[in-house]
């Protein structure tokens, strides 16, 4: 079949999913792109259809209507060539547990046409880099749950797909997984790669996505891009300032920027679209003495259940699977 060079590298198309035809569908007529070199995140509550979308997205279930395709192939008219394509970490990986990690790697690498010499090779390298080596040998029923889920990273990087998809792979990390996670992501992007990352940690999502799907009760409700991100942490900000020789003169250059809300020496500024800096700056200029000053931003998760709210009226009430 010929190859669909469209720009986006990952489509899901009217995608609906129901499990119980008598019931509301687990994922409603979906459509979103995730283009070359762009980290799209996926938020919803448990429940809203975030892991049924991927489970759909990369074959493992069958979408009961809409498409979804990997490069341009459909996942399911060319499962096989699709799957080539992309690279996937489920919420909760499960695999042969008797089976031990570096045969199991070996074992995929031959679906992607990789030798056995190239696969132990890239074996060892992906487990240094996702903080395995040593545990090549061992069994996965002695993993943990943390260590399943970096196996089943480096099994997804293991063919170094253009398109990933990760649900829930922060969960259950430390803060340095975490942080590992975030340069891992920033990697692919800059490499080129497309990848939808799903997570309830909404402060990673708004810290690396380029946009963001809000998904809720099977709905997608919202694409937000870069630049409304940056409107809504400009309009949700809220700046703290101390300063020692408040007085009149303070406040009236301070109110020319945004709201104020004053209680004693400390001045709360919210909707103000000018750079902190510059007003630490000008008050320090103007001679007066700041004990503290801090952005005190309120995430994305505060702007999440404003649309969940804002939606509630316009969609019915279901118990759906996620």
């Amino acid at each position: 079949m010929g190859h669909d060079v469209s720009v986006f590298m990952l489509r899901i198309d009217a995608l609906t999913k129901n499990y119980n035809r008598h019931g509301s569908p687990a994922v409603d007529s979906a459509s979103f792109d995730v283009n070359d070199g762009e980290i799209v995140g996926f938020v919803g509550l448990n429940g809203a259809g975030k892991t049924t979308t991927i489970r759909v997205g990369c074959g493992v279930t069958l979408p009961t209507s809409g498409s979804v395709s990997i490069d341009g192939h459909d996942i399911v008219k060319e499962k096989a060539e699709a799957s080539m394509y992309l690279g996937w970490v489920p919420e909760f990986p499960n695999f042969e547990q008797n089976a031990r990690a570096r045969d199991l790697m070996v074992y995929f690498a031959g679906y992607h046409g990789i030798s056995k010499n190239d696969a132990l090779k890239r074996t060892k390298d992906l487990f240094e880099r996702v903080s395995l080596s040593g545990f090549e040998k061992k069994k996965l029923r002695t993993y943990s749950q943390g260590m399943k889920k970096r196996f089943s990273l480096a099994a997804a990087l293991l063919p170094d797909p253009k398109n990933y998809m990760f649900d829930e792979i922060l969960n259950g990390l430390d803060p340095e997984g975490i942080r590992f996670i975030r340069a891992l992501m920033v990697d692919l992007k800059r490499r080129g790669k497309a990848v939808l990352l799903s997570s309830h940690i909404l402060t990673e999502i708004e810290n690396i996505s380029d946009r963001v799907v809000f998904i809720h009760k099977g709905k997608i409700i919202k694409i937000a891009t870069r630049d409304d991100l940056a409107k809504i942490e400009s309009a949700s900000s809220m700046l703290k300032v101390v300063i020692q020789n408040l007085n009149d003169d303070a406040l009236g250059y301070l109110r020319t920027l945004g709201e104020v809300r004053v209680e004693g020496n400390t001045v709360w500024l919210s909707n103000f679209m000018v750079d902190p800096t510059q007003i630490s700056t000008e008050l320090v200029k103007r001679g007066f003495l700041i004990r503290e000053f801090n952005l005190e931003r309120s995430n994305l998760e505060e702007y999440f259940f404003k649309l969940v709210g804002a939606s509630q009226n316009m969609l019915p009430d279901r118990s759906a699977r996620n």
